[in-house]
């Protein structure tokens, strides 16, 4: 049908191309899901700063040290949650160039496979770097939750 595009590459090898092509694309939904959670994160965590700046404003020293703790924890936390959405960012881009690769190696006869393993690999370490960066906020909300006193207590025998 397109000989001149394919060059007379079999139906069949085209079909495996859009097949592994394919597979990307189920990794970058799952980025983009993760994406949402981290930005939606982030949002709350900058809500809690805005909030915890409000109060320092009118409190007492003793609540005004506290309150610093607080503010300090949530500026590591949105440090956590920058490289994460960065690292899922690039790890995103790198699965569309992954897939780009795919279809450009069919269409030009030259070894992608380094490009295609590099992009890939690329894509995996920073999804993987991203979801390390947001367990480390999971870390520090829940440091600071309890320090803090907000965790439920379990009574001693029960």
């Amino acid at each position: 049908m397109f000989p001149a595009v394919t060059g007379g590459v079999p139906v069949d090898s085209i079909a495996h191309v859009i097949q592994v092509a394919l597979t990307p694309v189920f990794l970058l939904s799952g980025i983009g899901t993760l994406l949402g959670v981290f930005n939606t994160r982030l949002a709350r965590v900058s809500d809690h700063a805005e909030h915890a700046s409000t109060l320092l404003k009118d409190c007492e020293d003793a609540e005004a040290a506290v309150l610093l703790a607080h503010l300090r924890r949530l500026r590591r936390r949105t440090v956590a949650l920058d490289v994460a959405i960065a690292l899922a960012a690039l790890g995103g881009a790198a699965t569309c160039g992954a897939a780009f690769v795919l279809f450009v190696g069919v269409l030009r006869d030259s070894a992608t496979s380094a490009v295609l393993f590099g992009l890939f690999g690329a894509s995996l370490g920073c999804t993987v770097g991203a979801l390390a960066a947001f367990i480390g906020d999971s870390l520090l909300a829940w440091h600071g939750l309890q320090r803090e006193g907000n965790l439920p207590h379990t009574r001693a025998g029960s």
